[in-house]
């Protein structure tokens, strides 16, 4: 009888300590995926906070050259409509070793001008070619690397890539808190200070919300 009565406790034992073993290597796995983009997110929503203290004064560069007479060729005014499409790749190529701008991305060509936007993280640039003449105009605008961090926080103008990372990230982020969420549950029957302190998370936040923004 009792042999009988300790086969399901040793089953419910061994089951827990698997689950916890599982949770626990699932929380460190994804705390160790996910520590640095943390400690990123977590500098940057200082910054973003205070985005008119800390940010620095823009820095911009001018430039301008002539377009060679064989690529100009490529450039020239045509019948086509305004239309978005990217620069030929020659001319493209001259852009970046010329102007010292990248070259690649879509274009708007319109009779008279193309012209090239190139907003990256923490600056903005573009370049403008004349259909006729040849002229071409650029200009590059740095805001410092403080800028550069919050629009990487914001994902903005930072490409496909770093796209991907965050969605990985978020998972990473999603996995950390609901792993540690169970750890809490299954260690809160030692740790009674565990859920009043899990609800003052939520409803400070909620609090707050609710009196001071309107």
């Amino acid at each position: 009888m009792h042999g009988t009565a300790r086969i399901p406790t040793q089953k419910k034992k061994s089951a827990k300590a698997f689950w916890l073993k599982q949770l626990h290597t699932w929380h460190w796995v994804s705390s160790a995926i996910s520590l640095i983009g943390l400690l990123l997110f977590a500098f940057t929503g200082i910054t973003l906070n205070h985005a008119a203290d800390v940010e620095g004064a823009p820095k911009t560069v001018e430039k301008s050259a002539i377009l060679p007479a064989d690529l100009l060729k490529q450039v020239a005014p045509d019948d086509q409509p305004d239309a978005k499409k990217p620069l030929p790749a020659p001319v493209a190529a001259w852009v970046e070793k010329t102007i010292g701008q990248s070259g690649a991305g879509e274009a708007e060509w319109s009779a008279d001008e193309v012209y090239l936007a190139l907003p990256r993280p923490g600056g903005d640039g573009w370049v403008a070619i004349d259909r006729a003449s040849g002229d071409v105009t650029s200009e590059s605008t740095s805001r410092g690397w403080v800028s550069y961090l919050n629009d990487l926080h914001k994902g903005r103008n930072a490409g496909t890539a770093w796209k991907w990372f965050i969605d990985i990230f978020a998972i990473a982020c999603f996995l950390f808190a609901l792993t540690g969420l169970l750890l809490l549950q299954l260690h809160a029957k030692k740790r009674p200070t565990t859920w009043p302190i899990v609800a003052a998370g939520l409803a400070i936040p909620a609090i707050l919300a609710i009196i001071f923004i309107h």
